[in-house]
C-alpha cells in the first residue's frame, strides 16, 4: 500500500498525484508494488534477475508507460529493465526514483535500463532522481542507460536530479544508426557535500546520424560535479554538445569533453562554460523589488529550466 510519504515521491519524480493511466510497474523498496498493462505494452517480471521486459508493439501510438522506483528504507535496490519499442511507434516512458532516507543507514538504488528503438519508432524518455528524509544516512542513485537508436528512430531523454541525493553516478550510452536522431537534457544541481558524475557516449554509425546534448548544472557550498562527454563519429553525421554550468561558493566543477571524428563527413561540436551568476543580473533582479536571496534563486530556477 502507498504511504503518503510514497505518493510525495512519486510526484516529485513521476509528477504523479494517483495511479496512472495505461501502463505501469510501480517499484517500492525492491519489490512490484502495482502493475498495468495494455493491448499495446505488456510489462513481464523478468525470471533470471530483478527487474522487467517493457515490450511495445509496433505502431503504438499516443500511449506512456510509467515505471518510478520509490524508496522508504535503508537498502541496496538493483533493478535491470530491458525496453523493446516496436517500430514506428511513438511512446513517452517515464521513469526515475525517488528515495527517503529517515535512518543512520545508506538507500541506493542501481537502475539498469536497456532500450532498444526499433526502425522508424520514437522514443521520449524522461527519469528524474530526488531525494529527501532527515536521518544521516547516504542517499545514493546510479543509473545505467544503454540505447540503441535504429534507422530513423528517434530517442529523446530529459535526465534531471535537483534536490537531495547525496552521490550518484550516470552512465549513457547511445549508438545511432542511418538516419537515426539523439536529443539529450540534462539538468543538475547539487549542494552542501553531494558529488556527481555524469558520463554520457554517443557514437554516430550510420550516416546522417545526428546527436544534440545540452547539459545545465548548478553547483553550492562544497558540492562536487564531473562531466565526461564523449561524442564519436564514424560516418558523414552531426553532433552538437553544449555544457553549461553556474558554480558557488566552495564547489567544484569539471567538464572534461571528447569528440572523435573517425569519418571526413563528421561534424561535431563541442561548447563548455562554468562561471558564475553575472552581478548584472542580480542587480536587475534587487532594482524590481527581489530580495538578493530571492534574485539568486530565480535566476537559478531559470537557468536549470
Amino acid at each position: 500500500m502507498l504511504t503518503q510519504v510514497d505518493r510525495r515521491l512519486l510526484k516529485e519524480v513521476a509528477e504523479l498525484h494517483d495511479i496512472p493511466q495505461g501502463a505501469y510497474n510501480i517499484r517500492k523498496n525492491g519489490e512490484s508494488e502495482s502493475r498495468n498493462t495494455t493491448a499495446n505494452i505488456d510489462i513481464i517480471t523478468k525470471t533470471d534477475k530483478p527487474g522487467i521486459d517493457v515490450l511495445v508493439r509496433p505502431g503504438t501510438k499516443n500511449e506512456s508507460v510509467h515505471i518510478p522506483v520509490i524508496l522508504s528504507q535503508s537498502m541496496d535496490d538493483l533493478v535491470y529493465n530491458t525496453f523493446e519499442i516496436g517500430e514506428d511507434a511513438d511512446v513517452l516512458i517515464v521513469a526515475g526514483c525517488g528515495i527517503h532516507n529517515a535512518s543512520d543507514g545508506r538507500a541506493a538504488h542501481d537502475g539498469i535500463h536497456e532500450f532498444f528503438v526499433r526502425r522508424g519508432a520514437r522514443l521520449k524518455y524522461v527519469e528524474k532522481h530526488y531525494g529527501e528524509g532527515d536521518g544521516s544516512g547516504k542517499r545514493v542513485m546510479n543509473p545505467t542507460t544503454i540505447i540503441e537508436v535504429g534507422e530513423g528512430a528517434v530517442a529523446e531523454l530529459e535526465m534531471t536530479q535537483i534536490k537531495g541525493v547525496d552521490s550518484a553516478k550516470r552512465d549513457t550510452l547511445v549508438k545511432l544508426h542511418k538516419g537515426a536522431r539523439l536529443v539529450v537534457s540534462e539538468r543538475l544541481l547539487t549542494y552542501l557535500d553531494q558529488e556527481a558524475v555524469s558520463i554520457v557516449t554517443v557514437e554516430l554509425l550510420g550516416e546522417d546520424s545526428s546527436a544534440q546534448i545540452v547539459s545545465r548544472s548548478v553547483a553550492q557550498n562544497k558540492s562536487k560535479q564531473t562531466f565526461h562527454l564523449n561524442m564519436r563519429g564514424y560516418c558523414e553525421c552531426k553532433g552538437h554538445i553544449q555544457c553549461d554550468s553556474i558554480i558557488m561558493h566552495e564547489a567544484q566543477v569539471s567538464s572534461i569533453p571528447e569528440i572523435t571524428a573517425l569519418d571526413e563527413g563528421a561534424q561535431l561540436i563541442h561548447e563548455a562554460a562554468i562561471g558564475r551568476i553575472a552581478s548584472e543580473q542580480l542587480v536587475k533582479l534587487m532594482c524590481l523589488g527581489l530580495t538578493e536571496k530571492d534574485a539568486e534563486e530565480t535566476i537559478l530556477q531559470g537557468f536549470l529550466k
